[in-house]
């Protein structure tokens, strides 16, 4: 592989305009297809098959107009009165005309509503008044039959008068009797109505009005186009002295791509590169082609958002992918590129050795990170597959565009790469550079002449890195491992769910409806349930139909005993009468723990025993479910990624210690990233300083993807830190000293990108979005803790704590490992002269095999 993209690297230098030309006409290529192609995104997360979906499907199969999606929208008066009688008018006449919106069943008139309320409460007390009177009258009847029997018998004339008295008893007892059900009807529709009391669309106090909007389509399907349609209703025609809102199930707003936060991301970036690489040329060509690698993926994303379903958070992740990993990688390539041109290997020839040694690393760790989100296809959910799948685009462009395109601008750059200095250095006194150029030392390794090793000045032998004290190993090693299992903590409490209006940004119309339900309704009216229950008998039981009020009443009656109910209203009965549906309105809103135990506790009952349990819909049980689903697929994709780190890592190492410590270092800082994330998310630490609204749970699908992502990240950063110290031990250091010789060699490089990325994911914490916030703030933390914590001081005191035992390997394994030459070290021998020996096996050895690492002093005392 090394080979291959030696002479690819040429290939492009050479052809360097046909190269750009073809990127920039892939480029122009993407924005035509999304132009041409492109679709609407989904602002929802589905899985078919749920137990949510299983209930819709039958509401839909059993009722006319049901199991579609909901909106809800939220008017208020501006100056806290009730609403007055034009104002009722005025929106009964905006529902009316959402009504007629193309892709919406039915848009119901909150007032119309509470009225037909009221005239059924007035109904039934109507009916109360009646039975009552009648009740009277009958013991009105009783009380005189009783004094009449007690006369007669006073005047012994009981037995005369006895078959008349009896014969109005039985009038009285037939009169009782025929009251009953009456009475025990009405005293089920008072105590469904008072069950319902919770249950509104107008607040108490007449200032706070619910529009409720059944969609024909179900909730993820509904159209952008639809919903827009009904927002404009209200929006474009105000009713006077009211404000309008609309909650997230129906203006769930498209994120933007680029934000400001972004763009300070990305210029943080620029000044680590320029501080790395000191010339403004140097800083730009990782940016620029890392827009490019970005502009192509998420313009064919896009393109493909008309025959895919891809939700809106995909895009944005691919960018967030692209942008941090299309920086670094050419970060590596172009920094490589400078060092051997300071070191004298000439121009084409650098450009090609550059893309065969640090653009191999960057091969194999993009290939990691694609595999490990590819594999996100087989949690064996769509929409996270997709996620995956967009990913690993954007990596394999990013890849792509490092081994092609920076070859190409690497040589139409030529040697303004270096700053004037480093070119003025050069030119002065070019027999004082480390290496000869390469021309020299292909002649002197021809000739079989070895050039004499220059002995180290004194101040470089005064700068040799030295081996750590064992005390002070034990010591780093333990304080990484604290650090990281205290931060650790908080994910034992960790929560999924998918975000709600609570977790909008605070100026957000999301949040305020969801606020303003809140304060007049009850949290739980922001997430209700649609709870189904089958009725006994079936289609052709005749009783079925007179059973149907009996048994919804003894449905609604066992679930309001529940503690976490707060109303319960019928809905209807199916044609057949073997179906009844029920609005539950839960104590807390749709993303509290309370709420999702009510969920399963429904699920389990049998409110008649023998009975079927009952059946849960609605949004609040569809992300319960969605989200469960995706934790249960977690431990099996964590244990897919952590063997494939084993085995790459025992590849690359060839060692049995070295990927045991790197991947238990993986797993440390991925849950130590959950756990930030619970503190800051769930648990609302430091929410206020990054903007976030209420906490809540932690979005369903973070930890899953995370780990995709991370993964790949962290084998990048025990690439470039561990095969410094391989080279340096194979090169006979001893092991203490290679651990030495090889950190000092990567940390420069694994610093810089690690800063990097950091910039460019922390930029996204700043979105409006909590979904793209949290994952970019789980970047970003897990990126600070495994480079800067892990990498950098867990695995090298650890390393150092083993010395020879960190590099053991069975014969026998070794003899059938593959040798995989990922630092391109065979290469660099091949096309520099392996007979030179000015460059030691040390330090300066090590940093010549780890790409993108700077120079380091010549260190031949820790040579065997």
């Amino acid at each position: 592989m090394a080979e291959l993209l030696y002479r690819l690297g040429r290939a492009c230098a050479r052809r360097a305009r046909t190269v750009i030309a073809i990127w920039l006409a892939l480029l122009v290529a993407s924005a035509g297809a999304f132009f041409l192609f492109s679709g609407e995104l989904e602002d929802g997360f589905s899985i078919p098959g749920t137990a949510t979906d299983e209930v819709n499907q039958r509401l839909k199969a059993e009722f006319d107009g049901m199991g579609g999606g909901a909106g809800t929208i939220v008017l208020r008066t501006e100056d806290g009165s009730a609403f007055t009688d034009e104002q009722r008018a005025d929106i009964a006449e905006l529902v009316e005309e959402a009504a007629g919106v193309n892709g919406v069943e039915e848009a119901v008139d909150p007032f119309a509503t509470e009225a037909e309320r009221a005239e059924q409460a007035e109904l039934l007390e109507d009916g109360r008044e009646q039975i009552d009177s009648a009740r009277a009258e009958i013991e009105d009847g009783q009380e005189q039959l009783d004094e009449g029997r007690a006369q007669a018998e006073a005047a012994g004339m009981l037995d005369q008068l006895e078959e008349g008295f009896d014969g109005q008893q039985a009038e009285i007892d037939a009169g009782l009797e025929a009251l009953e059900p009456e009475e025990e009807q009405l005293a089920q529709g008072e105590a469904m109505l008072e069950m319902a009391a919770g249950i509104g669309t107008v607040s108490e106090d007449e200032t706070t009005a619910l529009v409720m909007i059944a969609f024909t389509e179900a909730q993820e399907e509904v159209s952008q186009e639809t919903k827009d349609s009904v927002i404009s209703v209200f929006a474009d025609n105000p009713v006077p002295g009211t404000t309008v809102d609309f909650a997230d199930d129906i203006a769930m707003e498209l994120p933007s791509l680029v934000s400001k936060a972004e763009v300070i991301g990305v210029i943080v970036a620029g000044i680590v590169l320029l501080v790395m690489l000191g010339t403004l040329i140097g800083a730009g060509l990782p940016i620029l082609t890392a827009l490019v690698g970005v502009g192509i993926a998420t313009l064919i994303t896009m393109s493909l958002s008309g025959v895919l379903a891809i939700a809106d958070i995909t895009p944005i992740l691919g960018l967030m992918l692209g942008l941090a990993v299309g920086i670094d990688y050419a970060l590596f390539i172009v920094n490589r590129h400078r060092r051997q041109l300071k070191e004298g290997v000439g121009l084409d020839e650098s450009v090609g050795l550059a893309n065969g040694t640090a653009g191999n690393a960057v091969v194999f760790a993009g290939a990691t990170v694609l595999i490990a989100l590819l594999g996100l296809n087989l949690t064996g959910i769509g929409f996270l597959g997709l996620m995956g799948t967009v990913g690993a685009l954007a990596i394999a462009v990013a890849v792509l565009i490092a081994v092609t395109l920076i070859p190409a601008l690497l040589a139409l750059v030529g040697p303004r790469i270096l700053s004037k200095r480093e070119r003025a250095r050069i030119d002065a006194d070019p027999t004082d550079l480390p290496d000869k150029t390469a021309k020299a030392k292909a002649e002197a390794a021809a000739s079989g002449r070895m050039p004499r090793k220059r002995a180290p000045a004194k101040s470089q032998k005064q700068d040799e890195p030295q081996p750590m004290g064992n005390g002070r190993a034990l010591l780093r090693a333990a304080v990484a491992v604290i650090v990281l299992g205290v931060i650790a903590l908080p994910a034992l409490d960790l929560r999924q769910g998918l975000p709600d209006g609570s977790s909008q940004p605070v100026d957000s119309t999301q949040y305020a409806a969801y606020t303003a339900i809140t304060d007049h309704f009850g949290e739980g009216q922001n997430g209700p349930l649609l709870v189904t229950a089958d009725i006994p008998g079936g289609p052709d039981d005749e009783s079925a139909q007179d059973n149907a009020e009996q048994y919804q009443y003894e449905v609604a009656d066992a679930v309001h005993a529940l503690d976490d109910v707060d109303a319960i209203a019928p809905i209807g009965v199916s044609d057949d009468g073997t179906l009844a549906i029920f609005q539950v309105k839960p104590v807390e809103g749709p993303s509290s723990e309370s709420t999702e135990e009510l969920v399963h506790t429904l699920r389990a009952m049998e409110p008649v025993q023998g009975e079927p349990p009952l059946g849960v819909a609605g949004m609040a049980s569809g992300n319960i479910d969605i989200s469960e689903q995706i934790a249960s697929a977690l431990p099996v994709y964590l244990t897919v990624v952590v063997g494939l780190a084993l085995v790459i890592l025992l590849l690359v190492f060839r060692s049995i210690f070295v990927p045991v410590v790197a991947t238990l270092g993986f797993i440390l800082s991925y849950f130590a990233a959950l756990g930030g994330v619970v503190a800051v998310y769930q648990w609302g630490w430091f929410g206020g300083l990054l903007g976030l609204g209420d906490p809540g749970p932690v979005l369903s699908f973070l930890p899953t993807i995370v780990v995709g992502i991370l993964f790949g990240l962290a084998m990048d950063y025990m690439l470039f830190i561990g095969t410094g110290m391989r080279e340096a031990y194979v090169h006979g250091a001893p092991a203490r000293l290679a651990v030495a010789q090889g950190f000092r060699a990567g940390r420069s490089v694994v610093t810089a990108a690690a800063i990097i990325m950091i910039s460019v994911f922390g930029g996204f914490i700043f979105s409006e979005m909590t979904m793209i916030s949290s994952i970019g703030f789980a970047l970003a933390f897990g990126v600070l803790l495994d480079a800067f914590v892990v990498r950098m001081l867990l695995v090298p005191a650890v390393m150092h704590l083993a010395g020879d035992a960190a590099w053991w390997l069975p014969a026998w394994l070794d003899r059938i490992l593959p040798d995989i030459d990922v630092e391109g070290a065979k290469l660099e021998r091949a096309h520099t002269g392996a007979a030179d020996s000015g460059r030691s096996a040390g330090a300066e050895g090590s940093a010549g095999t780890v790409p993108g690492s700077v120079p380091e002093p010549d260190v031949t005392s820790g040579q065997r």
